[in-house]
């Protein structure tokens, strides 16, 4: 039984990838569902390709972490890919061999990604606090847009490497910065001590879209 948990896992990942390709195309559906109620144009989601990857090696004590994946461009691996797990974001593809990959943990001070409250709450630039294993900051949500201690933050779909609605956590309390802005604690859900398989996912018109970034 001891020898065969490794066969075992690498069939549950393959099955939570599957899971995640399935919950996002009943995403896309709610989406075009709640579109359409509005009366306006249907709307089109960005698709995305789902691999499933090890973390064979991580850092955790410094200011700019990073992850090493076993799976490289002969895989399907692109650069400026996002990596998540059940847990939420942890990270961006930076390079890419034949065979491995190298990842900026989200625990790297060079690293945001934009998160929401809810389906349709203020959205803000989530990054890590610096500290801890699985604490973040909200950042730039104005100071208008209420929520409630206890919220749940998603991604929000405005970055072209992560799916929109991704859990990521639960809102903490906030504070004034500069009088115009809120800093929201957020406390993820995924515990960076504890990562070892991550799915990576690229969105198919990343190329397209980016384009238009003049």
């Amino acid at each position: 039984r001891y020898f065969s948990l490794k066969r075992i896992n690498e069939d549950l990942v393959l099955e939570n990838q599957q899971l995640r390709e399935e919950l996002d195309g009943l995403r896309a559906d709610a989406h075009a569902l709640r579109v359409d109620s509005l009366g306006v144009a249907r709307g089109t989601v960005r698709g995305f390709d789902y691999i499933p990857a090890e973390v064979i090696k991580i850092s955790r004590n410094k200011q700019h972490n990073y992850m090493i994946l076993n799976k490289g461009f002969e895989d399907g691996i692109q650069e400026k890919s996002g990596i998540i797990t059940r847990g939420g974001v942890v990270g961006i593809v930076d390079a890419v061999s034949a065979h491995h990959s190298y990842a900026l943990s989200f625990q790297n001070t060079d690293i945001s990604i934009s998160g929401r409250f809810g389906e349709d709450g203020a959205t803000g630039l989530l990054v890590w606090d610096g500290k801890s294993s699985n604490g973040a900051i909200l950042q730039e949500v104005p100071l208008q847009n209420k929520y409630a201690v206890g919220d749940t933050v998603y991604t929000s779909g405005h970055s072209l490497m992560f799916p929109p609605d991704i859990p990521l956590g639960v809102a903490g309390e906030a504070r004034v910065i500069n009088g115009a802005t809120n800093e929201i604690r957020v406390d993820l859900f995924q515990d960076f001590t504890a990562i070892r398989y991550v799915t990576v996912v690229h969105n198919t018109a990343f190329d397209e879209v980016e384009g238009f970034d003049l």
